[in-house]
């Protein structure tokens, strides 16, 4: 193989690492905007209402 081969084989090797990388990039970002609270919308806001609604049944449980 010449330097020119060994080049093109490294870029594109390099090419396929670097769209790896911002595919993983772009997931990351985007599950955890939906950990961060946003007015009503995001998981962690459906979270937080469950889990205020489960030690109200709880009280409720306790109560009787």
């Amino acid at each position: 193989m010449s330097a020119v081969d060994w080049a093109a084989l490294f870029v594109s090797i390099l090419t396929i690492i670097s769209c790896v990388a911002m595919g993983i990039k772009w997931l990351v970002k985007h599950y955890l905007s939906e950990l961060k609270p946003n007015s009503g919308t995001s998981m962690n806001d459906k979270i937080n209402r469950l889990e205020i609604r489960v030690d109200e049944i709880y009280r409720l449980l306790v109560d009787k």
